[in-house]
């Protein structure tokens, strides 16, 4: 399945940082997705479409137009894994500002959503590489 998403002409740009616990799960939950991953942020009826290089927001109302992106994020500004990261916030809609508010918070509460459902459902295990070394050899 294909999704396309289109632009206005940017209309601010500003800056803004980024909990660490946001971007670190945000770029777990991505790195296990592969490519793309959807948020739905059921709170404020919007979806995120994460990639590797921003994070566009999009309103169900209006679905194929980005009202505002996350982008530019700088996690090497950063001296430890639990700072902050500084990105831009790219406005395309007028509206923009006024989600800005909430979406944070709320995206931040999407992610945590989204993890606990894809939890794995039994525990861990390690293999020995030893052991089957030694099984191939035999």
């Amino acid at each position: 399945m294909e999704e396309r998403f289109y632009r206005e002409t940017e209309i601010a740009r500003l800056p803004g940082y980024l909990p660490a616990a946001t971007y670190n799960l945000a770029h777990t939950l991505l790195a296990r997705a592969g490519t793309c991953l959807f948020v739905p942020i059921r709170n404020l009826q919007y979806m995120a479409v994460l990639d590797a290089e921003e994070f566009i927001f999009v309103d169900s109302q209006n679905r194929a137009w980005v009202e505002l992106a996350w982008q530019g994020f700088r996690p090497q500004a950063r001296t430890a894994l639990d700072e902050r990261v500084p990105f831009e916030v790219v406005h395309y809609q007028p509206q923009a500002r006024e989600t800005m508010k909430r979406l944070p918070a709320e995206f931040q509460q999407a992610l945590h959503l989204l993890a606990e459902r894809q939890k794995p459902g039994a525990p861990a295990s390690l293999l020995d590489i030893r052991d089957r070394r030694e099984a191939s050899k035999r």
